[in-house]
């Protein structure tokens, strides 16, 4: 159905004609340059219009389950998160797992063991995934279920007796969780239905989603046969499933208009909350040197963190692919038609991450093979510029900078480089944002807010020189997304040809104060000419409703 949008503002973030007051919508679900005869007018009564908001890192059927899971982010002790687990077991199903998300140990005073979850789920097993999504907080049913938890890799904690406590990090987490702790397709299923309501209902028309290796493709593509998925869906898969991709004759971008597989995924380090990321300590080596490290030299197996010298660095943390085989892993995706997305978060595993790049940058470039690094939380002087020299991108998720300042200060202190958006920018990368939910919630006004601020709470930005304006955030949010998934030819911005993927704001974010920006409402959602989306209060009706 043609539709004209009027009476507010369109923000089209096409530089040409970055503004309009008005917006036309063709019978094929596209931005039209004038009125088909006869359209339907959608008075729009001063509200904002702007491109349909991705998220480029999500985790969404995850995200799905956790809004019915024991959430732990509130939890400052032990105390408080064995609390939730008292509380969540009366809803815990006979036979079934009691899952929890959110915890992280940090500024605990007090380390997790089972036998604090023992002490209330008795013979229900628990498992607990941590905020950062790198540690499974265990109780003793659900350790017994593993009959050799050596046998899971890195990382297995255990106390002075050599018992294990519980808590599983890094690959132990991950391997523990898809064999013992895994939900059902049928289950994911059902909780990604709510999940596409709520994230319409703010205002996402696309994700690219990082689930791969849980089944996620399999739970979209019951949702697409069955008319249900509601936004754009890139499918990442895990790197270790490329033989079978190539095998296949599968390329990236390949499937539906609302399903299409994306990139390969692969990790360098773990992560801040765990203490797990990369980072380099003590004489920084330069870009460049140091591959000559073996396949695996200094990898941990026992602890959370380890320590390892060799002639070119020192660094501490928990190394999961080493740069020589990301490598060998981009080279082969490039082979196959795969450009890699790599989760990297210390200021070590980004420099890996880079190197790698450059090094099989005669394999990919040619291609146009878009690469991106995952997170980027913390990066080298000498590191931020090569984003943009080597064309990989940044796909970073602000919200995590004021949520993680704390432990960045406490975990980092003395570190420049940590959340350095303005820097990038400066540089000339290319950024894209996501949530990582559900360690952030799935809501990209909220990204933007974040961004823009620098703080979620009342405090003072933290390290406020590295904000973003409210056009760049916006930009990261439509433009950039985009581009990665090689779709920016067709949406992305609001002008005559592109897809008319939406959303209705109740206010302008370019002339709104920052301060309101957290305040911002969603009150309609397009896909595609499609409302998929109406504020119960929206002042304007779309035809249909």
């Amino acid at each position: 159905m043609s539709q004209v949008l009027s009476g507010g503002h369109v923000l089209t973030l096409h530089g040409a004609t970055p503004r309009t007051d008005l917006l036309a919508v063709d019978d094929d679900g596209r931005v039209a340059a004038r009125p088909a005869p006869g359209a339907e007018v959608v008075n729009l009564r001063g509200a904002c219009v702007v491109p349909g908001l991705n998220d480029a890192h999500v985790h969404f059927p995850t995200w799905s389950l956790a809004q019915h899971q024991v959430r732990l982010e509130g939890a400052r002790s032990v105390d408080d998160a064995v609390a939730a687990v008292a509380g969540g077991l009366p809803s815990t199903p006979p036979g079934g797992w009691l899952r929890g998300l959110g915890w992280r140990d940090a500024d605990w005073s007090e380390r997790p063991h089972r036998r604090h979850l023992d002490d209330v789920a008795g013979y229900v097993p628990v498992a607990l995934t941590s905020k950062d999504y790198h540690s499974l907080w265990l109780n003793g049913a659900a350790l017994a279920r593993c009959p050799d938890l050596n046998a899971l890799g890195d990382v297995v904690e255990r106390d002075d007796r050599g018992e294990p406590t519980g808590v599983l990090r890094e690959r132990a987490a991950w391997a523990f969780r898809d064999l013992y702790a895994r939900p059902g397709i049928d289950e994911m299923v059902e909780a990604a239905r709510g999940g596409l309501r709520l994230a319409n209902a703010r205002g996402v028309t696309a994700v690219h989603d990082k689930d791969g290796w849980l089944g996620s493709l399999e739970v979209f593509q019951r949702l697409l046969e069955q008319d249900e998925l509601s936004l754009r869906v890139l499918q990442s898969i895990p790197h270790e499933r490329l033989g079978h991709l190539a095998a296949l004759g599968l390329r990236t971008g390949q499937g539906h208009p609302l399903l299409r597989l994306g990139h390969l995924k692969v990790f360098m380090d773990g992560a801040l909350g765990s203490a797990t990321a990369l980072l380099l300590d003590g004489e920084e080596r330069k870009p460049g040197q140091g591959e000559e490290r073996s396949a695996g030299a200094g990898r941990a197996s026992t602890g959370a963190t380890f320590s390892r010298a060799s002639t070119a660095a020192r660094v501490s943390g928990v190394e999961i692919t080493t740069s020589a085989e990301l490598e060998q892993i981009v080279r082969a995706g490039a082979d196959a038609g795969f450009p890699v997305a790599v989760h990297a978060i210390g200021d070590a595993a980004n420099r890996a991450a880079l190197d790698a790049f450059a090094r099989s940058r005669d394999a990919w470039a040619p291609l146009g093979l878009r690469q991106r690094i995952e997170h980027a939380q913390l990066l080298a002087p000498d590191d931020v510029a090569r984003f943009a020299e080597l064309g990989v991108a940044a796909s970073v998720q602000f919200s995590h900078a004021p949520s993680d300042r704390d432990l960045a200060d406490r975990l980092w202190e003395g570190r420049r480089g940590a959340y350095a958006y303005r820097s990038l920018l400066d540089a000339g990368a290319l950024l894209a944002n996501g949530s990582d939910a559900p360690v952030e919630e799935l809501n990209p006004l909220a990204g933007i807010a974040a961004g823009v601020r620098r703080t979620i709470d009342r405090r003072p930005a933290w390290r406020p020189e590295q904000a973003v304006t409210v056009e760049e955030a916006l930009l990261a949010a439509t433009v950039g997304p985009a581009w990665l998934a090689g779709e920016d030819s067709g949406r992305g911005t609001l002008v005559p040809g592109m897809q008319a993927d939406l959303a209705v704001l109740d206010r302008d974010p370019l002339r709104c104060p920052a301060d309101e920006l957290p305040e911002i409402r969603v009150l309609g959602t397009m896909l595609a000419g499609r409302w998929v989306y109406v504020a119960p209060d929206a002042p304007f009706a779309p035809p249909g409703t």
